[in-house]
Formats: C-alpha cells, sequence, structure tokens
C-alpha cells in the first residue's frame, strides 16, 4: 500500500522513464524528416521527403504534376479576368409599328425580333410613334437600358426571347 507522498513520486518516476525510454522507439526517418524540413527551397524538400524510405517497402513512383500548383493566395489581386466574346455596348432597331409608352413588366418587341421586357417597374407614357429606333445600352456595371430616340425616358430592361 502507498502512501499519499509514495503514489505521486511513483507516478512521476514511471512518467519519466517511459519518456526516456521513447528515444529507443523513435522513427529512422525522425532525422531524415528534419534534414529536408530545414531545406529552403520548395523543390529540394520535396525531393527530401520524397528520397526518404519508410520502412523496408517503398510505394511506387507517382507521375509529377504536369503544372504547379498555385494558392489562391499566391494569385490574390492578378487574378485572370475571363475574356468574354467581344460584346458590343449597344445594339440599334426600331419597334415595329404604332408604339406609345411602356409599364411595368411590359414586352417589347424590336424589329430585328428580339423581346426585351421592362424590369425596373418604370413606366412612360409617349407620344404615339409610328416604327420608333431604339438603341439598347450596357452601362459601366453591365445592366441594360432602353432608349427611345426622341424621347428622354430611358428603362431597365432585360432581354426574354
Amino acid at each position: 500500500m502507498f502512501t499519499y507522498l509514495e503514489a505521486p513520486m511513483k507516478v512521476l518516476s514511471l512518467a519519466l522513464l517511459l519518456c526516456a525510454s521513447g528515444a529507443a522507439f523513435a522513427d529512422p526517418a525522425d532525422d531524415a524528416i528534419l534534414k529536408c524540413r530545414a531545406q529552403p527551397d520548395t523543390a529540394s524538400r520535396l525531393a527530401c521527403y520524397d528520397a526518404i524510405q519508410v520502412g523496408a517497402a517503398r510505394p511506387a513512383q507517382l507521375p509529377a504534376p504536369a503544372a504547379p500548383v498555385r494558392s489562391a493566395e499566391q494569385d490574390f489581386g492578378i487574378e485572370a479576368v475571363k475574356k468574354k466574346a467581344a460584346q458590343p455596348n449597344a445594339i440599334e432597331s426600331s419597334i415595329a409599328g404604332e408604339f406609345d409608352g411602356w409599364g411595368p413588366g411590359s414586352q417589347i418587341r424590336l424589329a430585328n425580333g428580339q423581346v426585351w421586357r421592362i424590369t425596373d417597374g418604370s413606366e412612360a407614357v409617349l407620344p404615339r410613334m409610328r416604327n420608333p429606333k431604339v438603341r439598347i445600352e450596357r452601362n459601366v456595371f453591365g445592366t441594360l437600358f432602353l432608349k427611345i430616340e426622341g424621347s428622354n425616358s430611358s428603362a431597365k430592361v432585360r432581354r426574354v426571347q
């Protein structure tokens, strides 16, 4: 039976004995890993890690990757902008027939066959026009606006067809 002071001393002695004997169980590859970790260059460090023999068997060599993988942090600020096919900033057409304005959600069919819908909830009452010319322009943010020739009114639109 242990006294209250003997028990902690025995536990401490056992712990020290296990820690000291842990060096005997150390993997011989630990020194090699420490050597590789000290390599300053990424490519040489990776080659060093690849050269370490683990156990008796060495895994088959894998083919090298086609291109180095870059992290998102390395590309911060120089992201590649996807280039879209050259799109015009505006188109011009006309509205076939009589036209006297629009309301929220109205659809406007152009002479070129395109159909555009008013998306901003605006409305305009215009003097009755026959085959008025229209221009649909893209602003800096990519938003499309319909403008009627001879009018100061414009509406935000989205192509439906």
